[in-house]
């Protein structure tokens, strides 16, 4: 339930455009590794399944950000648009990263959002394999934050 009318547009019922541009909008957000904002992007009762973890409410999901970021260097994602009807979105995405010891990983997903009529994500639903992969093997070059609007995305990359 949304008390404070809080809203993130665009809302929902989504037409194509508007599941793209919500689904840029969560890249650029989650590539900005800043978790109090990024968890402003969702209900204050907001309800995850990310891996294991089931973190519930911002806080949560602020706790969960903190933790994985501060493990994930030079974190990298590129979102792309499944499908979408109504109030839901479903997105396949991947990221690139690094751990402590220098070993380099793709991971691969798939997520499915359910937002309220203020536009905010009330569900996420995310299924996640790492693949380590070579530094030479990496596809996502960008410098930290915001990829530029010239680079390819996900099936532009073939991934």
């Amino acid at each position: 339930m949304n008390t404070t009318l809080e809203s993130r547009p665009p809302f929902p019922p989504f037409t194509r455009e508007t599941a793209v541009e919500k689904v840029r909008m969560a890249e650029d957000g989650w590539n900005n590794r800043t978790p109090e904002k990024v968890a402003l992007a969702y209900t204050t009762d907001s309800q995850w399944r990310n891996r294991a973890e089931f973190p519930v409410g911002r806080e949560q999901i602020i706790d969960f950000l903190k933790r994985k970021w501060a493990t994930e260097y030079e974190y990298r994602l590129i979102k792309e648009l499944w499908a979408f009807e109504g109030n839901r979105i479903a997105v396949r995405f991947a990221y690139e990263w690094r751990n402590e010891n220098n070993e380099w990983f793709r991971s691969y997903g798939n997520e499915n959002w359910e937002f309220d009529e203020y536009g905010l994500m009330r569900q996420r639903y995310a299924s996640i394999n790492d693949l380590p992969i070579k530094e030479s093997d990496r596809k996502f070059h960008w410098p930290q934050g915001r990829r530029p609007e010239n680079h390819p995305g996900l099936s532009d990359l073939g991934l």
